[in-house]
């Protein structure tokens, strides 16, 4: 045990283990010196770019996120048309125009290649001034941006993307917990929204819209998950316990919303005849372990990857067990296997992404958070100018797999910081009993998955018995805060889902 990290705060301690993660797994946890005098030298929020923008700040803009984000990517706003048909425009925060390619905050952002978030401490992918101020979408500040423009009919079909620059204005900042319970009924019209005349109506218009969206997907196959991340709640800075984040209409508003915001990107490169980054989820190589978990409810799924056929099973799964269903989604999650980024080529057939049943999909549209974005941001650009690409085909190739590799190792920081909270937190309750999932089973052990209080870790003494998606009595025998490892021996083996 290390004797340093235990006589620290709570805080002090999990912030201190996330930096050694940090650095233990490729990541820079500091920004360099150059990095700071280069933003410590912009003046302010540029109002003027290169290229010709239209001036659209009178538009009811919003921007819906966590409470306590202050790095806003995204404003969203619906114009309704005849026929009930709907305009959707999506604002993206222009972070390009000062963050310039190959630039000293650019050369970290392609380091880490995204923020990380851990529960006692964030690592932004840019310095806070720029992320949090002159490239954030604030509320009521005038922002550049890159615009995509979507026509949606009312049964979800998108037509006429469109992509340029525009001048916007942030006219409500909006956070998901309190536009969820308001679109569900359950409490008022966020104070930030009544101020401003017709955000009511706004919200309702994106929400039908999102929906219908998210409908038309689901026909398509795209998979409905219910997964319970846990946000954690200190005391000062003692660790007081880690709260299951639930499902939320406004998240899953954002969710469809950016979506199709990021399919308008692809085909817009596309048409363009221009390369770009695709986010890809593959057809799952252990649809054979899916097609076996279905048959433990007495469900049946076709012998080859079929996602419309897996989303119906998820849907009937969510209506006849709703509360077996986040242990569900969790394992048919490991199974899919992780997304990566591909590039993408005119002319070229690429997997697409299985779990959004959509086949043309990018990600841009939080370029304060993730590369990738950032690197989409200056291939629409470029091509909006009539330059040419930003990036060589194999500087692409290599970029993509830079990012694959370093998100992956972000989220097993993620990860292990989070086993570190929870280390903390039940470290008086070794040897008792909690019902779990099994959630992996790799070379390196089985692995199992606790609701309440949310806690993953190592299955002991299983030996081949268990595979992912079955429910099991286990023990808790160990853990170790500094290391985020928590240990379980398998006590008995009772699926949920027989």
């Amino acid at each position: 045990m290390n004797e340093t990290t235990t006589n620290m705060t709570d805080r002090q301690r999990l912030q201190t283990l996330a930096v050694e993660a940090m650095k233990a797994r490729g990541l820079e946890p500091q920004f360099p010196a150059q990095a700071l005098a280069e933003v410590a030298a912009v003046p302010g929020p540029p109002t003027r770019a290169e290229e010709p923008v239209r001036d659209l700040r009178s538009l009811l803009w919003c921007s819906i996120d966590n409470d306590d984000s202050r790095d806003l990517d995204q404003l969203s706003v619906a114009v309704p048309l005849s026929g009930g048909s709907v305009r959707i425009l999506v604002a993206i925060a222009d972070v390009d125009t000062v963050v310039h390619k190959d630039g000293a905050v650019d050369r970290h952002a392609s380091v880490n290649t995204t923020s990380v978030y851990t529960p006692a401490i964030i690592f932004p992918m840019l310095p806070e001034r720029l992320s949090t101020d002159i490239t954030s979408l604030a509320a009521g500040q005038d922002r550049l941006s890159i615009v995509i423009d979507m026509t949606c009919s009312a049964d979800g079909q998108l037509s006429d993307g469109s992509v340029y620059g525009a001048l916007v204005r942030n006219q409500a900042k909006l956070a998901y917990r309190s536009v969820g319970a308001w679109l569900d009924g359950q409490g008022p019209l966020p104070q930030a929204a009544a101020a401003v005349g017709g955000m009511d109506d706004q919200l309702r218009i994106q929400d039908t819209v999102a929906r219908a969206l998210g409908e038309r997907r689901h026909e398509h196959g795209a998979l409905d998950f219910e997964t319970l991340e846990a946000s954690a709640e200190f005391d000062g800075d003692a660790l007081r316990e880690l709260n299951p984040e639930r499902p939320n209409r406004a998240k899953r508003l954002i969710e469809n919303l950016m979506v199709a915001a990021n399919g308008v990107t692809a085909r817009f490169l596309e048409a363009r005849g221009w390369p770009s980054l695709r986010r890809v989820v593959k057809t799952p190589e252990r649809w054979d372990r899916i097609v076996a978990l279905a048959a433990q409810s007495g469900d049946a799924l076709p012998s080859a990857p079929d996602a419309p056929a897996l989303a119906a099973f998820l849907a009937r799964r969510k209506a006849a067990d709703p509360d077996g269903f986040v242990d569900l989604s969790h394992a048919v999650i490991k199974l899919l296997g992780r997304g990566e980024y591909t590039v993408d080529r005119p002319g070229s057939d690429g997997p697409g992404h299985f779990a959004l049943a959509v086949k043309d999909y990018t990600h841009a549209t939080a370029p304060n958070r993730r590369f990738p974005d950032l690197i989409t941001q200056r291939l629409l650009k470029a091509a909006l100018a009539g330059h040419q690409t930003p990036y060589a085909p194999d500087e692409l190739d290599q970029l993509a797999d830079r990012c694959t590799k370093q998100e992956d190792a972000a989220n097993k920081v993620e990860r292990q910081l989070r086993k570190s909270a929870a280390a903390l937190l039940v470290a008086s309750r070794v040897g008792q009993q909690f019902d779990a999932l099994v959630t992996g089973v790799t070379p390196k052990g089985t692995f199992v998955r606790v609701v309440s209080p949310p806690l993953e870790g190592l299955l002991r003494g299983a030996d081949h018995r268990v595979d992912v998606g079955d429910s099991v009595r286990a023990r808790l025998v160990d853990v170790d805060v500094d290391r985020g490892y928590i240990d379980f021996v398998l006590v008995s083996d009772r699926s949920k889902h027989g």
